[in-house]
């Protein structure tokens, strides 16, 4: 394996839909999938990805990096919580989550599961 390994998001491999309000583009490397999600106001995972993922709540780990917008989480335990521009976060598998406000959440995400938003 090489010691370098670039790519952009302005080429990903692939591009991955939500049923509407935004799409999750992909690169790889190495080993490790690395997601830019654009998730657009009334975005909601319960409601976007579900159908995609076939599952009630989100069941991938993330290890986001916010650049714009606001999101909020609610884990299956009750916790939630709220992100926004400059924020890192370490999100758990088994919650759901939601665009808050008029402007959309943009993230880079590290830790997501290779089949994030992919019909199962």
């Amino acid at each position: 394996m090489a010691g370098l390994e670039s790519k952009s998001f302005d080429s990903p491999e692939e591009v991955r839909p939500f049923t509407d309000k935004g799409a999750a583009e992909v690169v790889s490397l190495a080993d490790s999938t690395v997601l830019r999600g654009r998730f657009e106001p009334g975005w909601r995972w319960s409601e976007h990805v579900a159908p995609i993922a076939g599952t009630e709540v989100c069941q991938s780990p993330h290890l986001l990096y916010v650049l714009s917008g606001r999101m909020h989480l609610r884990m299956d335990d009750g916790t939630e919580g709220e992100v926004g521009p400059g924020d890192a976060a370490r999100i758990e598998p088994g919650h759901d989550a939601w665009v808050v406000g008029e402007e959309a959440c943009v993230v880079v995400d590290f830790g997501a599961s290779p089949s994030y938003a992919q019909r199962r």
